[in-house]
């Protein structure tokens, strides 16, 4: 695709927005990430994904302003006259639903749209240069507050929304929001181990236990346990889980294989 490279290894898809100069996005852009993310469900391959930018200036520094970026209104299709935004969310919902776990590996600005990318992956390992924030405010524009709060409390969400101010790395692992931070050139060997470490585990029970969370996010706590659980049965049909409690018993490595 154009604007974005997957490579596959050991399991794991590392998909990276390549859009240079700061990989800011357009229209095409979303139906590539939509594209991509909502086909790695398909592949039994594919245990893990890992979401980057190309370079070292941006992971994503959000919508592509330039008049170039811009369809003709003549040239628009109905939905995208009535409801311009549906691409940009069909994009964000592929990555949330995304089957497998999404590491994000945030090596430059995440601004704006690329905030709201960052926030739809599963977990986040951050360059010391990488820089979070929504500076919609000050090109008349709004978006991602609703990002912003999936990340953080609500008053420092409110405070970096209705200014505008961009946070360091270092201040989004103070937060719980990053995993863990890294120098530049040891970003993507950082989010690669985490992503072997997450891909040994059944990937049956992954892409359950991902599906679990995505439905109880906002659920109460009866709701949403009982949800858990029910999805725990589903699990239990499956030898993976048998399997896995097998060679804990024996004390060696389990061995998954889709049954």
């Amino acid at each position: 695709m154009p604007d974005l490279r997957v490579e596959m290894r050991d399991h794991i898809a590392i998909v990276t927005l390549d859009r240079p100069p700061v990989n800011a996005v357009d229209n095409k852009t979303f139906v590539q990430i939509r594209d991509v993310f909502a086909g790695l469900g398909d592949d039994r391959d594919v245990r893990v994904a890992v979401l980057t930018g190309a370079g070292d200036k941006a992971f994503c520094a959000g919508a592509d302003l330039s008049p170039s970026s811009s369809t003709p209104r003549s040239e628009r299709r109905p939905r995208e006259l009535t409801d311009a935004g549906h691409l940009a969310r069909e994009a964000m919902w592929a990555i949330i639903d995304c089957a497998v776990p999404v590491i994000g590996a945030i090596n430059g600005h995440a601004l704006g749209a690329g905030l709201a990318y960052a926030a739809c992956c599963d977990m986040l390992v951050a360059s010391e240069s990488a820089r979070f924030g929504t500076p919609e405010i000050n090109v008349g524009l709004l978006g991602a507050s609703a990002h912003l709060s999936l990340m953080m409390g609500r008053h420092k969400a409110r405070e970096m929304f209705l200014t505008g101010e961009q946070v360091s790395a270092q201040e989004m692992y103070r937060i719980g929001a990053v995993r863990e931070v890294t120098a530049p050139d040891k970003l993507m060997d950082t989010a690669l181990g985490l992503a072997r470490e997450l891909a040994a585990k059944s990937p049956i029970a992954m892409r359950l236990a991902k599906e679990s969370m995505n439905r109880i996010e906002h659920l109460p706590l009866r709701e949403g346990y009982r949800t858990e659980q029910d999805y725990t049965t589903r699990l239990l049909r499956f030898d993976d889980s048998r399997e896995a409690r097998r060679a804990f018993r024996e004390k060696r490595d389990p061995e998954y294989k889709w049954e």
